[in-house]
């Protein structure tokens, strides 16, 4: 099971950490080991460099890629239900005044809507009228 392609970065996302090496694993222990290795510390990296700052300071560190993208996500979720109350919010405290144009009103409407969808709340549109 040679692994060696560069495109194996997710390797340590789709596949469990063999017990550590001892003087009896096989060559292929090693070699799945070894690609084990290097893939997860590349995929930790990569999601290091590219999640922001903000983020990654919120987040505990861990020498796993796959324990790092679940912290990741539990994050992300905890953000995506305090960022649907604020939409909620904003959306029922909503009030057309004449600064803006009815149009640009309701497009502000079908924005917040469309947001709440993506993160898994529908708002009916009898409730929008």
């Amino acid at each position: 099971m040679e692994r060696t392609s560069l495109l194996d970065v997710d390797f340590a996302l789709l596949e469990a950490k063999l017990a550590d090496l001892t003087e009896a694993s096989t060559v292929e222990e090693k070699l799945y080991h070894k690609a084990w290795t290097r893939s997860n510390r590349l995929s930790l990296m990569f999601m290091r460099m590219t999640i922001a700052n903000n983020i990654k300071t919120a987040i505990d560190s861990t020498e796993s890629a796959k324990k790092y993208l679940e912290l990741v996500e539990a994050r992300f979720r905890s953000l995506d239900k305090s960022l649907a109350g604020t939409l909620m919010s904003e959306l029922t405290t909503m009030k057309f005044t004449e600064t803006v144009s009815m149009q640009a009103h309701i497009i502000e409407i079908t924005n917040i809507t469309a947001r709440l969808k993506t993160l898994g709340m529908a708002v009916d549109d009898s409730f929008l009228v």
